[in-house]
């Protein structure tokens, strides 16, 4: 006797179980459904930031060119740093002197451009004048030579990047004021648009997850107890 109980006890409780568990996954998952919203909500939000800088930036060219100059003099700094104290824990390899001495430039070019932002502006414009006109020549070259399927996207693409490249340097050094924060700005905008489509996109995807979610535990009528009612004699 008290075998059988306890085999029923145990059928019982185990008949019970896998509904408990089901209860417990559907809260979960709403529960899970609820937190991607609200990380896609903070991506969104985080994308308008991005837009606003970059359409002040925008406006106001010299100061992003001398605050990016400021960022990447820092971090110059910072990655100098971090690389001499990686280079001090590798000592006793074959990589030490070749980590040393890309921090020590690291650190002194970052020492030069947070002392000079304008110079640093000016060499950095250069640098990106001159990558302007060899990628768009190399472009140029390439598009009529191979003369493949995307020829003519090509050949746009680098006249465009050549025709940039001899503007910059046609207005050197005085180019050097806006073309950075120019630069840096727009790269605000359009990562600041793609995380805005991003986060709105997540949310509605999440949304419609969490509606059928809602839909799929739902109880349904044919379900109640209607069924079972016992019929009356006539």
């Amino acid at each position: 006797m008290l075998g059988s109980r306890h085999a029923k006890d145990t059928h019982a409780s185990r008949g019970t179980h896998p509904a408990a568990t089901g209860r417990r996954t559907a809260g979960e998952a709403e529960a899970d459904t609820a937190k991607l919203g609200r990380d896609f909500g903070w991506i969104a939000a985080l994308g308008v930031v991005l837009v606003i800088a970059g359409v002040v930036g925008l406006c106001y060219v010299g100061l992003a060119t001398l605050t990016t100059m400021i960022l990447f003099g820092w971090l110059l700094l910072i990655g100098g740093v971090i690389g001499l104290l990686h280079a001090v824990q590798a000592r006793g390899t074959h990589f030490f002197w070749l980590g040393v001495v890309v921090a020590a430039l690291n650190i002194a070019a970052g020492v030069v451009v947070l002392k000079t932002p304008e110079a640093g502006a000016e060499a950095l414009t250069m640098f990106a004048a001159l990558l302007f006109l060899t990628g768009g020549l190399f472009r140029l070259v390439g598009s009529l030579v191979v003369r493949g399927p995307q020829f003519g996207w090509t050949l746009v693409q680098g006249a465009f990047d050549l025709l940039l490249g001899i503007l910059v340097l046609a207005t050197w050094p005085s180019s050097s004021k806006y073309v950075i924060g120019t630069f840096f700005s727009l790269a605000l905008l359009f990562d600041g648009l793609g995380l805005i489509a991003t986060g709105y996109g997540g949310r509605r995807i999440v949304g419609l997850v969490s509606e059928k979610l809602t839909e799929s535990h739902r109880p349904t009528g044919g379900r109640s107890g209607r069924g079972t009612e016992p019929v009356q004699p006539e």
